[in-house]
């Protein structure tokens, strides 16, 4: 698998060279944020790994433009550990955030999560269902059973987990779920996600201390844990 590394700072880039490639990966590296989408469009990678500094316009633009054509993964690698970072990273198309530094265990865990939800993502018109754990989606008939038993969710309930299992393992903001299941003029009523979270929580965790499907990102958002199957 081929990963796209857009990075300035030497140390880093031969840090994650020699890992990837020491697990199999294909590294293609850049400094520069043009040449890397060059090389987006050339080679079609199955990740990219994005170096973001602070007041760094530039990465921002980067995935705002990759967007515009691309569904590539992008997972931002930066020092800046304010949340209003993380959320523009992730608002403009980032599938993850990761700060500097880091561990090489956790990197290649994130990797290996991403591209396992871009193996098996289809397009939510084409999956029948998806089926995880004790929980079991059925989307045609908008049916969910959580150990094997039917549960009842409210309409809202229900769009929020079917949009975050069509999102596996990736951060979303709270303004893209409000966005999503609300509209645009709901994207700052965090109040009524938090609602409607807490009540979907109650509904399927229901063996919280085994097995938790929705993880919360503090401040941002929240990550949904599982693998699709059709």
């Amino acid at each position: 698998m081929k990963i796209l590394i857009i990075e300035r700072n030497p140390q880093i880039q031969r840090a994650l060279r020699v890992t990837l490639e020491r697990n199999d990966y294909q590294v293609i590296l850049t400094e520069h944020y043009e040449e890397g989408l060059d090389l987006a469009a050339s080679i079609s990678p199955e990740l990219i790994l994005l170096g973001i500094g602070s007041k760094d316009s530039m990465g921002f633009e980067f995935c705002r433009e990759l967007r515009n054509w691309a569904n590539i993964p992008v997972m931002v690698l930066s020092e800046v550990e304010l949340e209003e970072y993380k959320i523009k990273a992730l608002e403009l198309g980032a599938d993850d955030y990761l700060t500097k530094p880091f561990g090489m265990g956790e990197l290649l865990a994130r990797i290996r999560a991403i591209l396992r939800r871009c193996r098996r993502h289809e397009r939510s018109e084409d999956r029948k269902v998806f089926d995880y754990e004790n929980i079991f989606i059925d989307f045609h008939h908008r049916a969910v059973k959580v150990g094997g038993k039917m549960v009842r969710l409210t309409p809202k309930e229900y769009e929020l987990l079917e949009y975050m299992s069509c999102n596996v393992n990736r951060v979303l903001t709270h303004r893209m779920l409000l966005a999503q299941v609300w509209g645009q003029d709901y994207i700052n009523d965090t109040h009524t996600l938090f609602v409607h979270m807490a009540n979907l929580r109650s509904k399927i965790d229901v063996n919280a201390q085994d097995i938790k499907l929705i993880h919360t990102e503090r401040k941002i958002g929240y990550r949904f844990v599982g693998v699709k199957t059709d």
